[in-house]
């Protein structure tokens, strides 16, 4: 039994609508929660003023089940309030906003950067929105490899530099030693550009002024930061992908979450540890090369469907999502010491991802 809990102040393309506002998203969480993973959810909307105050409603109602799942929580709270969690509780406490946001762009971007012919340790990076999905985007692709120095972070102020006197401590560790104050000299020269912030943001100059063979990722929705009908009709040479379901490459949070909570829950992990998050981004990275099924070619009416610049993330109909993210976590959580149970033995046995 998982917890879906919010306290309203960042619901899905809405902002901060309370906590009564954002229930339909909750309760559209536990369907999907249920639907693709067998996992039964209780959606809890909490009236909370203060981040201790959510953080005190949680603590006390946690026995009741064996994950918490934060959701559409606002920053800086949000990391405040997770941290607070994952320290005091024995189960595991995972912001998806933050996290499952984070595994899907790295996954997908592992895979974009490879098509482009680039890699993560050299790519010249910027993510517009220093927001939860920002900053923990940031966080675990610099863990994989990607240069600090080589991530520019941008929001409504400009580009996060270490001369700025206005950063939380969040922002602080983002921060990049650069001369260069605005989106668009960010733009200029990158390989990458990562966008979790608002619709239309970038303009037809800034796309040009990328590197050759860029990646880019407007994944504001429902209205992205450059559309993709724009973006391709200024560059014939990138990948894109979006949040939205009606163009090639939705990055969606509904091929993580899921999955990694099941995987975690069949080994009874106390918590989602970072080699969890990785295991689950190497696992959909490999799903995409892999032999697409009938199903799900014939539900999204195809003929053939492989790996490329219009494939770089599985759909999220792929029955097999559950097979292969949920063992590769589950199997990480044993071999860092986070499980408490083995993996159930009228499982299939784990495969190494």
């Amino acid at each position: 039994l998982v917890g879906v809990i919010t306290d309203g102040t960042a619901v899905l393309g809405l902002g901060d609508t309370g906590a009564l506002a954002g229930k339909p998203v909750m309760e559209g969480k536990a369907v999907l929660f249920k639907h693709f993973a067998g996992i039964d959810v209780f959606d809890i909307e909490v009236y909370a003023h203060r981040p201790q105050e959510f953080i005190e409603t949680v603590m006390r109602i946690a026995p009741t089940f064996g994950g918490i799942n934060l959701e559409d929580i606002a920053a800086p709270h949000c990391f405040e309030i997770e941290q607070a969690l994952i320290e005091q509780l024995d189960i595991p406490v995972f912001h998806d906003d933050q996290h499952g946001t984070a595994i899907l762009i790295a996954a997908g971007l592992l895979n974009a950067l490879e098509i482009q012919g680039k890699d993560l340790e050299t790519a010249q990076i910027v993510v517009l929105g220093a927001g939860a999905a920002g900053i923990a985007a940031v966080r675990l692709l610099c863990s994989m490899g990607a240069h600090k120095d080589h991530i520019l972070v941008i929001d409504r102020k400009g580009v996060i530099h270490t001369g700025r006197k206005d950063l939380n401590i969040y922002k602080w560790g983002v921060a990049a030693d650069t001369d260069k104050r605005t989106l668009a000299d960010a733009m200029d020269g990158a390989d990458v550009f990562i966008g979790v912030s608002g619709p239309d943001l970038i303009s037809r100059e800034m796309l040009a002024s990328m590197a050759d063979k860029p990646v880019v990722f407007a994944l504001s929705n429902p209205v992205p930061e450059i559309r993709p009908e724009v973006a391709c009709s200024v560059r014939d040479d990138l990948v894109m992908a979006t949040g939205r379901s009606d163009y090639p490459n939705q990055v969606n949070n509904v091929l993580g979450f899921p999955f990694i909570f099941r995987g975690t829950l069949d080994v009874r992990s106390s918590r989602i540890n970072e080699a969890m998050q990785i295991a689950a981004v190497h696992a959909l990275k490999k799903l995409t090369h892999e032999p697409v099924p009938q199903s799900v070619l014939d539900a999204y009416g195809l003929d053939s469907l492989e790996s490329g610049p219009d494939y770089i993330l599985p759909k999220p109909v792929d029955p097999r999502l559950r097979h292969v993210i949920s063992p590769a976590v589950a199997k990480a959580a044993i071999e860092t010491g986070v499980a408490r149970a083995p993996w159930p033995a009228d499982y299939p046995p784990i495969q190494d991802v």
